[in-house]
């Protein structure tokens, strides 16, 4: 990336622009001096109409998506390996003989290309933790590129109302990287940051062979010493560099007894280990599990060379992510409403069990983010909201969100309620999620928290919004 011009080389065109993937990865092309245009099914179908309202005003060239975008065999294509061939801007594409690269193959030639890379992994936490060391970076002075799939709220202004991307000077690239379709194996960074390793949409085998190898590519690797499955890995990592709440055996940890969590913010005293310093930290969300992810991303900045002591104070002027945890607010009558992204066992867990650390009954309201996933995961799922809920709370669902496509949608939300009641929890199935809005506003009491819970769909968060107006 210090040499910009081999990617701004050619035109971009992205089929799926406004996805949580693509739209920072399109920003980040157009930030480097790419024509970037691009064509998505929310577009056509009138969903979140401000997001492209914004995109348009930016200059991205926005498309139905019939093909009619590509014009040139000179284009490169940006399209997800799952869509299928008879997408018109694919077919298109093959006719004119476009260059076609998935989102993965792209980010990692801008990412390999950066001087210093910092490559955040695991099964969960990693847009916070992405957000939090992008900050960390800003804050020391790195001028970072971020490649987010959530809303950094630090960079947020009235012209980049959907910063989930930020442009640097091409010295410092920080990235999440997936492993859930195996392209974290593109990605060569100077400092692997491993959060956790547990299931969502692969094997704990393949898990482990991808987060190994992910480890032993880096220059150096940092490890969640409290993850289990993750610290095994450690041997894998060069000069690694340890974390962890609970594992005395991390280089950085909390002091024991430190640590003052409230319903909004926490504090602690982060103790590093190798020279027995401390550094008091202080965060404005609550929760255990993102006392973890500052503690990851202030260990990963760390061994990229920013002090422990400057990674420390970055983190006390960090807003946080939108959809994650994010109190949208409270109604006359003391109903609280929250947005947050958890749709996997792991995320919907550590919402969960922030939640029940402070009083009040809970109404968990999850959309499941498609028909694949449920099949996947739903017994776990199932099982998180049976144990982290007690029979004073209820989880509600409406059906798996879904945008087309041929995929088997013969399982459904209700195998999740018979599987919820049978673990002993309380839980409802409604359709649509406009009748699980009414149930909710008709039920919902003083002193209740409402949390809205699901990913892939932008519309979440009006609903949440419209919520606490109805509220």
């Amino acid at each position: 990336m210090n040499d910009s011009s081999s990617v701004i080389a050619h035109p971009y065109f992205f089929c799926g622009i406004g996805g949580s993937g693509m739209l920072p990865l399109a920003q980040i092309v157009k930030g480097l001096g790419g024509e970037v245009a691009g064509s998505d099914r929310s577009f056509d179908q009138g969903r979140t109409p401000e997001k492209f309202a914004v995109l348009e005003r930016q200059g991205f060239q926005l498309f139905p998506q019939d093909g009619s975008g590509i014009t040139s065999g000179d284009q490169i294509l940006i399209a997800s390996a799952a869509i299928e061939d008879t997408v018109p801007e694919i077919a298109k594409a093959k006719e004119l003989g476009c260059e076609r690269l998935t989102r993965a193959e792209l980010l990692a030639r801008l990412f390999n290309d950066a001087p210093c890379s910092l490559a955040v992994g695991g099964t969960s936490g990693k847009s916070t933790t992405t957000a939090m060391l992008g900050w960390i970076m800003e804050a020391a002075g790195k001028k970072p590129t971020i490649m987010n799939g959530a809303v950094m709220k630090n960079f947020v202004s009235k012209d980049r109302p959907f910063a989930s991307a930020i442009v640097g000077d091409g010295s410092t690239f920080v990235s999440e990287v997936d492993e859930s379709d195996g392209s974290i194996a593109l990605y060569r960074p100077s400092v692997a940051l491993l959060l956790n390793v547990s299931l969502d949409h692969k094997s704990m085998e393949e898990l482990r062979e991808l987060f190994g190898n992910f480890l032993s590519t880096a220059d150096r690797g940092v490890v969640n010493a409290d993850d289990v499955e993750a610290f095994r890995l450690v041997a894998q990592a060069n000069e690694p560099l340890t974390f962890g709440i609970e594992n005395n055996c991390a280089a950085l940890g909390i002091a024991e007894g430190s640590i003052a969590d409230g319903p909004t913010k926490q504090a602690a005293l982060v103790v590093d280990r190798r020279d027995d310093s401390e550094h008091a930290l202080r965060l404005a969300m609550p929760g255990r599990h993102n006392l973890s992810n500052a503690l990851a991303a202030i260990a990963a900045a760390n061994a990229a060379g920013v002090p422990l002591a400057a990674a420390v104070a970055a983190l006390a002027d960090f807003k946080g992510l939108a959809r994650r945890f994010d109190i949208v607010g409270t109604s006359a009558n003391g109903v609280t409403v929250i947005d947050d992204f958890g749709h996997n066992p792991e995320k919907a867990r550590a919402t969960l069990k922030t939640l029940k650390s402070h009083e009040g009954r809970v109404i968990a309201f999850f959309q499941p983010h498609g028909y694949g996933p449920l099949r996947q995961m739903g017994h776990e799922l199932a099982e998180t909201f049976a144990e982290e809920l007690d029979d004073t709370d209820l989880t509600v669902l409406c059906d798996p969100v879904y945008f087309g496509g041929t995929v088997d949608r013969s399982i459904g939300s209700e195998r999740i309620i018979d599987m919820i009641h049978a673990a002993g929890g309380k839980a409802l199935h409604i359709n649509t999620r406009e009748g699980c809005g009414d149930f909710i506003v008709e039920n919902a009491k003083p002193g209740d928290r409402v949390v809205v819970m699901g990913a892939r769909d932008d519309t979440l968060t009006e609903f949440a919004e419209d919520l606490l107006a109805r509220l």
